[in-house]
């Protein structure tokens, strides 16, 4: 029987796609690509991407955000609660990663996720990730070279 395969997608990647970034398209592709009910992000993740995005005075783009996630989507939001961040800490310890990847990495664990990430960080063995573009590969679903042209 195979397993479902489910996605935390990190910060860099919703970043990408937000910020109309040189791999913009692609994250499009991967996220036309996958089940959204399989899909989900972190709570640390959404504060982060509001951050940033209020630092360019992106509000409007943050509220279409949350729009397309959580009242026209279907993607979760994950967390962890506090006895939990004793986790983060061995993962920044045991991968050298700061507290964020940790964080994304924690939550990884927890809910048994590949990480969707551009983020070289996250190369180390042991930890679960994918780019994008190796997602869309394994699917099967992708015409490079419109994404590429």
């Amino acid at each position: 029987m195979e397993t479902k395969v489910r996605y935390l997608v990190d910060t860099n990647v919703w970043l990408e796609r937000l910020l109309d970034q040189e791999k913009s398209e692609i994250v499009s592709q991967f996220l036309d690509s996958i089940p959204l009910d399989d899909t989900f992000v972190s709570d640390f993740a959404i504060h982060s991407i509001g951050v940033i995005l209020s630092r360019y005075k992106k509000f409007s783009v943050f509220s279409e955000f949350l729009d397309d996630l959580f009242i026209n989507g279907q993607i979760g939001q994950l967390s962890l609660n506090p006895n939990e961040l004793i986790q983060v800490i061995s993962n920044i310890q045991e991968f050298n990663l700061d507290f964020d990847d940790a964080y994304q990495l924690s939550v990884s664990q927890k809910y048994d996720l590949v990480i969707v990430t551009f983020d070289k960080d996250f190369n180390a063995k042991g930890i679960r990730k994918n780019t994008p573009e190796e997602i869309i590969q394994q699917l099967g679903t992708t015409d490079w070279d419109s994404l590429i042209g």
